[in-house]
């Protein structure tokens, strides 16, 4: 394992500048005693979940730019069957974390990395739907004048970084894989909202952009000498994940397993149509033009409802694996973040092309 000061930053200070000072606290003592807490409520975690939502259930549910609400409204879903009591503006792994401690969210839709990072801080959660991609969601922008043409020159450069998303996760799986150690560059802890700031301003030479940000970058920024560096580096997880406090409630738990079924379809609605998509949501609310919005949905996954967890549990085990070797998190077992109560809705509540 290399050391924090050789790979240039201190491992356990991730924490404190990406999460806060009290949720870097709840890292270090996670990281000390190398587990998370106890699980809460394991015996209602086993109980076979409701066949109806109970009348009056309600949850807070994390919508990003409102995706959730704006997809369910043009597929026409009709209403679900429990309240949400809020749609929460909330994409990123440390927030939805910072937020589930706070109780100020029950139900969020995250990459795979959240869910590690969170066990890493003692904070126990349960992912409950898994969609599979294969191809890329992010690709790697160089600051303004960078000479950066591949991976393997990320050597001695400083990339931006962020140990509790998917970003972060994609940019280790791409230095391995070009063989380059972490003390081969310097990690700069950032979030990923703070990652167009830190390539515009220099504090950065790469950081890797999601491909619905890239146009826009590069229509401000490459006349000026930035570029994109795309690899085949996946991540593979797109997922729904609570709070063991939420799914050990009957009334939630059943709540969230009836919300499933709209995710999954909202997936798939959005692959099916993705011209309504690129007006009403990248021109509308995102602002860019139609050619800018069809390369984004050019490169759209199709959604993928696996039967069987045994795949994302492989995949889950290797980041975090990864992350471990790095220093990041201690090693541990990840099938203990599944609740396998949820394992078969999503892929159910689908067409069978979209389950292999």
């Amino acid at each position: 394992m290399p050391s924090s000061s050789a790979s240039g930053v201190d491992r356990r200070l991730f924490l404190t500048s990406l999460l806060g000072a009290a949720a870097g606290v709840a890292g270090l003592s996670g990281c000390a005693n190398g587990s998370a807490s106890a699980d809460t409520g394991k015996g209602a975690l086993s109980a076979p979940l409701a066949d109806k939502v109970p009348a009056g259930t309600s949850l807070k549910i994390a919508s990003y730019q409102n995706t959730e609400q704006l997809q369910f409204k043009l597929a026409k879903f009709g209403e679900l069957p429990f309240k949400v009591s809020s749609w929460v503006n909330i994409g990123a792994g440390p927030d939805v974390i910072n937020a589930f401690r706070a109780k100020s969210l029950d139900l969020a839709n995250n990459a795979g990395i959240p869910p590690i990072q969170a066990h890493y801080q003692g904070f126990d959660a349960k992912i409950v739907a898994i969609d599979i991609t294969r191809k890329p969601n992010y690709l790697f922008a160089t600051k303004p004048g960078s000479d950066i043409q591949t991976v393997a020159d990320f050597k001695g450069k400083k990339l931006a970084f962020s140990q509790g998303q998917a970003q972060g996760v994609v940019l280790l799986r791409a230095l391995k894989r070009a063989g380059l150690k972490y003390d081969d560059v310097k990690l700069v802890p950032l979030t990923s909202n703070q990652f167009l700031t830190a390539l515009q301003s220099g504090q950065v030479d790469i950081a890797p952009l999601a491909n619905s940000q890239a146009p826009a970058y590069l229509q401000q920024y490459e006349s000026k000498g930035a570029r994109v560096i795309k690899t085949d580096v996946v991540d593979l997880l797109n997922l729904l994940w609570a709070p063991t406090s939420v799914l050990s409630d009957p009334a939630k738990a059943a709540a969230v397993a009836a919300y499933i079924p709209y995710w999954a379809k909202g997936q798939v609605w959005i692959y099916e149509n993705p011209g309504t998509w690129n007006e009403e949501f990248y021109v509308k609310t995102q602002n860019l033009n139609l050619a800018q919005a069809k390369s984004i949905s050019d490169l759209a996954n199709k959604p993928l409802f696996p039967p069987s967890w045994d795949e994302a549990i492989k995949w889950e085990q290797e980041t975090a694996d990864l992350l471990a070797e790095g220093g990041f998190v201690k090693k541990f077992d990840v099938s203990s973040l599944f609740d396998h109560r949820f394992e078969s809705i999503a892929a159910k509540a689908v067409p069978a092309e979209y389950r292999r």
